[in-house]
């Protein structure tokens, strides 16, 4: 009986962890004066995303205080996620330019967007 009800309690557990990465299918949009445009569609698996554009290449995701997703749309770009949205369907995002003469370019936002997932 008490293995039974350590089956039971493991098993829930499994259920009830929440996960801190980005995964799944999502719509990938620009804000543009106002209104946001469908630019493309992202797939993300554990730390890496792909378009579904297949000529755009690969990127990669760092998971930190905010995460980070790298060798978007043009290498000069990088998208910031607050950590906190991405249990959401849809997630707001930052867009930072690495050239930018700030000393620290995720200070400066050049635009920003939302990741809406597709179910």
């Amino acid at each position: 009986m008490k293995y039974f009800a350590l089956i039971i309690t493991l098993f829930f557990i499994n259920f009830n962890q929440k996960t801190d990465k980005l995964t799944g299918r999502y719509n990938y949009m620009i804000e543009d004066e106002g209104a946001y445009i469908l630019k493309d569609k992202i797939t993300f698996k554990d730390s890496v995303f792909a378009f579904d554009n297949k000529y755009l290449p690969k990127g990669r995701i760092s998971y930190g205080n905010a995460i980070l997703l790298d060798n978007f749309i043009n290498t000069d770009l990088i998208i910031s996620i607050p950590k906190d949205q991405i249990e959401k369907d849809t997630i707001p995002f930052f867009m930072h330019d690495k050239k930018n003469s700030s000393s620290n370019y995720l200070d400066e936002v050049v635009g920003k967007g939302k990741l809406v997932r597709i179910k």
